[in-house]
């Protein structure tokens, strides 16, 4: 069965010159615009290029057990309702997806978290331990989606992907076949399902993204890439049979991307990969525990290059597909510095301006990059997550992480396709964006102390007002409940037409620009 071409993030002719766009900040010319010590420019070229898709800012949503109680800790037990908090928080963040599952969704069964909720089992978490009471299942993840304003993306069991030690618990089955993926998909999406009608949702819940596989290629002890391949297709006509329209995702990683893109390419709409890394190879590693705080230069230089880890395995995947129609997905991205808690750095602000240049190379990739995160979503340990909970409830306010500011900044002020930057002045890293009538610019001051003026040139192009929504504050504040409200806060001002703009020290910047009619 071939994908509807109505799709609307199904193939595009999205496989063209990584040169036009993804222009990496190292390799910006760095030429002076003028002499007798006059301002630097930003060059650029406001034609409208490559679709940016609205996903590059998902969110992941995964139960982790005791390793950090992102679902439980997330779930009011005594309202039997989600934490008011976490929905004000993430409607700032308004994220424009979530992702559901994980490795979880090797032992999930999904008809565990459907019904009535006095009636649902709980469950064994095989990979992260502790149990899950499964009172958020299918139908309050798609209700929180819909309250926060973001499509939902839903993996299925594929079949343990070939894990056996995922595959039975407590002497029950926990690995699912393709017949239980597509009876979840015609429960969430067939108007006339009547299970889930049974259940008290007369209308669809309607999921239309959905992944197939989860880390497969991570596992010697899983599927091989044949056999993934395979299962793939299989997994994707049953579930395509139940709802023609849906978007899937397979499993691309590792190496895998072209053979799977030959064998299940006709069946899927994008390969997922997933990247998190530690930044810091020295031997003497500076972002380990609390040295960090010892050496914030050191620090700082670590996190400003980081993104180039990122560039290289996105680079490594889309080279792979050289000639071949198949968008990506990153479905999970972010740092993972050993640690307390995996690591308190990511706490400082110093973190925040290291996502703000990944999150500008991930635009820079947005010709074939259509799914992207930088973050999961929210727990009350980890800090890699987006949104922090305090617990027990009522000792303070979920709060956004660093990389949650800078998603947040990003995401609101950002055009529908990218454009090109021709040149940028040293120590600024800057990825263009455009709309009707508006030209976007993301700005990431590298330089820990030193702030960097500069014009912007849009050619023949004349411009009207401009403003700058921006984060600066101290690279080693750290953020917390305590403080949540006060630091890295996004200030706006507006700025003058054909004069130079001045970026702070270590600040990330969303600048609008009004265009012409």
């Amino acid at each position: 069965m071939t994908k509807p071409s109505d799709n609307p993030i199904a193939r595009r002719r999205v496989l063209q010159s990584l040169a036009a766009t993804a222009v990496a900040p190292a390799a910006l010319s760095r030429a002076a615009t003028g002499g007798g010590g006059s301002v630097e420019k930003i060059v650029v070229d406001p034609t409208p290029v490559h679709e940016i898709s609205p996903y590059l800012y998902m969110q992941f949503m995964e139960p982790l057990g005791v390793t950090d109680s992102s679902v439980e800790a997330s779930w009011d037990h005594t309202r039997n309702d989600w934490r008011g908090d976490l929905v004000d928080a993430t409607r700032r963040l308004a994220p424009t997806m979530m992702r559901w599952g994980g490795i979880y969704t090797d032992f999930y069964r999904w008809r565990e978290g459907v019904g009535p909720r006095d009636q649902r089992p709980p469950m064994l978490n095989l990979q992260w331990g502790g149990i899950e009471s499964n009172q958020v299942g299918t139908a309050e993840f798609v209700d929180f989606c819909r309250r926060v304003g973001a499509d939902p993306l839903m993996c299925v069991n594929f079949e343990s992907d070939g894990r056996e030690r995922f595959m039975h618990a407590q002497g029950r089955p926990r690995s699912g076949d393709a017949q239980e993926a597509a009876d979840w998909v015609s429960y969430c999406n067939d108007p006339d399902n009547g299970e889930r009608k049974r259940h008290g949702h007369q209308q669809p819940l309607t999921i239309k993204h959905w992944q197939i596989g989860n880390e497969t290629s991570y596992d010697r002890n899983g599927f091989d890439l044949e056999t993934t391949a395979r299962k793939t297709v299989e997994f994707a006509r049953a579930m395509r049979e139940r709802d023609p329209s849906i978007s899937i995702i397979g499993w691309g990683d590792s190496g895998w991307a072209p053979r799977m893109a030959a064998v299940a390419g006709e069946q899927i709409d994008m390969l997922a990969f997933h990247q998190m890394f530690d930044p810091d190879n020295r031997r003497e590693p500076v972002l380990r525990g609390e040295r960090y705080r010892r050496d914030p230069s050191a620090t700082w230089q670590v996190l400003m290059d980081a993104w180039e880890k990122n560039d290289r395995k996105i680079r490594e995947v889309r080279d792979s597909l050289t000639g071949v129609d198949l968008p990506l997905a990153m479905t999970e991205c972010h740092f993972a510095i050993p640690g307390r808690n995996r690591c308190d750095v990511l706490s400082t602000w110093a973190a925040g301006v290291s996502y703000g240049r990944i999150l500008n190379n991930h635009q820079r990739h947005a010709d074939v990059l259509k799914i992207a995160t930088a973050a999961d979503f929210c727990g009350n340990r980890w800090q890699v997550n987006a949104v922090m909970l305090p617990t027990p409830a009522g000792s303070g306010a979920a709060y956004l992480m660093p990389v949650a500011r800078v998603m947040q900044l990003y995401r609101h002020h950002i055009g529908a396709h990218t454009t090109d930057v021709k040149h940028t002045p040293p120590g600024l890293d800057v990825v263009a964006s455009r709309g009707d009538d508006k030209l976007y610019l993301h700005v990431v001051n590298t330089n820990q102390n030193q702030p960097v003026e500069a014009v912007l040139d849009l050619g023949d192009l004349p411009t009207g007002t401009a403003a700058a929504h921006q984060i600066a504050d101290d690279p080693m504040v750290e953020v917390s409940h305590l403080n949540s409200d006060r630091v890295m806060q996004i200030k706006k001002r507006e700025l003058q037409p054909g004069q130079p703009w001045k970026f702070p020290a270590a600040s990330v910047t969303a600048v609008e620009v009004s265009l012409p009619a």
